[in-house]
């Protein structure tokens, strides 16, 4: 028998991240615009290989633990994956994503987003990349480590089977949304 941790429906959604009910901050426009250019070049990538969708709910469960909802900002997940799945179960899958990107927001607190890179990576992600878009870095999580990006570095990673974009397009959105700030600012 699993158990479940079993949460409202809520806008902006909320998760279980160390031991409690996390509401996910509602994204300002960096953000949003971030997670947009991020989710459509991780779709083209996964074309015909699996599905992606930003905030996408998913019931997340490592061994031996309870299950519980995590919403990254973007995910993806194989079809190999998806194809046992229901419909319903399509909808907010019992599973965690292949991976899962993070976009780290001002209020984010560092144990609760080190949390859901531990929970994601425990309970089957190959992946979590989080991107810090007010330090312009991008960490790509694995079982096993974790890489800092340099300017012209590509997101690769073999067990995800991710070759992704450059982190140069990551900090030039995020320098591109920076100074559309300061235009408005004046």
């Amino acid at each position: 028998m699993v158990h479940e941790i079993v949460l409202p429906e809520t806008k902006p959604e909320t998760e279980w991240v160390r031991g409690r009910a996390r509401q996910k901050v509602s994204p300002q426009r960096d953000h949003s615009r971030l997670q947009g250019a991020l989710a459509i070049q991780l779709d083209q990538w996964a074309a015909e290989r699996g599905e992606v969708g930003p905030e996408w709910r998913f019931r997340v469960a490592p061994p031996g633990e309870i299950r519980r909802p995590l919403v990254p900002d973007v995910a993806y997940v194989s079809n190999e994956r998806l194809r046992p799945l229901t419909y319903e179960e399509l909808q907010v899958p019992p599973l965690a994503p292949d991976v899962a990107v993070e976009i780290l927001s001002p209020d984010d607190r560092c144990a609760d987003v080190d949390d859901k890179i531990d929970t994601y990576l425990r309970a089957g992600s190959s992946l979590v990349i989080v991107v810090d878009p007010s330090e312009r870095v991008v960490e790509l999580h694995d079982r096993l480590n974790v890489a800092r990006l340099g300017e012209t570095a590509i997101i690769e990673h073999a067990a995800a089977g991710v070759s992704l974009f450059g982190q140069r397009s990551v900090r030039r959105t995020a320098k591109r949304l920076a100074m559309k700030r300061r235009s408005v600012a004046r």
